[in-house]
């Protein structure tokens, strides 16, 4: 047996560990060490690729499984948060169906990821960069949103966090935007030139600044930033073609 194989493979498999572990954290509401937990499996995540790419040694069971790991971490633990924000939303003081079967809808979000897991494997376009909001940046948008629940009480956004209308507005806008086909640019800087690069690291230096002023409210913020430029650069390139 190959072990340099295996070495991303058990990467891999540590991200799935890390979901599994965020997703009894959740069950617990305990968003804050499920956020950690989430925020270890993208690391993971992130390495499980390097070290293929480092050893030569892709193989197709590791792009299946990577998918399997985004799926518990990137997809089911997102999901079940919005299900738990919808549930402690109001207090239910007569449980009618409508009750039970709304913080279900949360769960549309894993809907969501599982599709886009499984475009992504098929679709060859996205070698480079994405078309989509990887499931990872989805993750950590909504694992985020107790946290800032959390630590921004009597704050306009803690009272949109607890509508139950503005949590199913996220919910559907998370599955559209994970497939719908929007070209987001590149992170990959494969040579440092800023004229080249300048997009992604003026993205990276603004993201670091939102996230150090802002904290766990910056999290948000850097992926609506991500997806606004590239909707702004997309526009800018069609309009360069044209």
């Amino acid at each position: 047996m190959n072990m340099k194989a295996q070495v991303p493979n058990a990467i891999t498999l540590l991200n799935l560990f890390c979901g599994c572990i965020a997703v009894v954290m959740v069950a617990n509401n305990e968003f804050q060490l499920a956020f950690s937990f989430v925020c270890l499996g993208i690391f993971f995540d992130f390495f499980d690729g390097f070290f293929a790419r480092k050893f030569n040694v892709s193989s197709p069971l590791g792009l299946q499984l990577d998918s399997l790991a985004d799926m518990v971490t990137s997809g089911v633990v997102p999901g079940f948060v919005m299900y738990q924000m919808l549930m402690n939303s109001r207090v239910f003081l007569v449980m009618e169906w409508y009750h039970i079967v709304l913080p279900m809808l949360g769960f549309i979000i894993t809907l969501g990821a599982c599709y886009r897991l499984a475009n992504f494997n098929i679709d060859e376009r996205q070698t480079d960069s994405f078309i989509g909001l990887p499931t990872p940046a989805n993750a950590l948008f909504f694992v985020s949103l107790p946290l800032i629940a959390a630590n921004y009480p009597d704050t306009f956004i803690v009272d949109l966090l607890s509508k139950d209308w503005f949590l199913l507005v996220l919910t559907l806008l998370s599955a559209y935007i994970m497939n719908a086909e929007i070209p987001l640019f590149s992170l990959k800087i494969k040579e440092f030139t800023f004229s080249k690069y300048k997009l992604q690291i003026g993205f990276l230096l603004v993201s670091i600044i939102m996230l150090l002023c802002f904290q766990y409210l910056g999290i948000p913020l850097v992926i609506i930033t991500y997806l606004l430029l590239s909707l702004i650069n997309n526009f800018r390139n069609k309009k360069s073609i044209n």
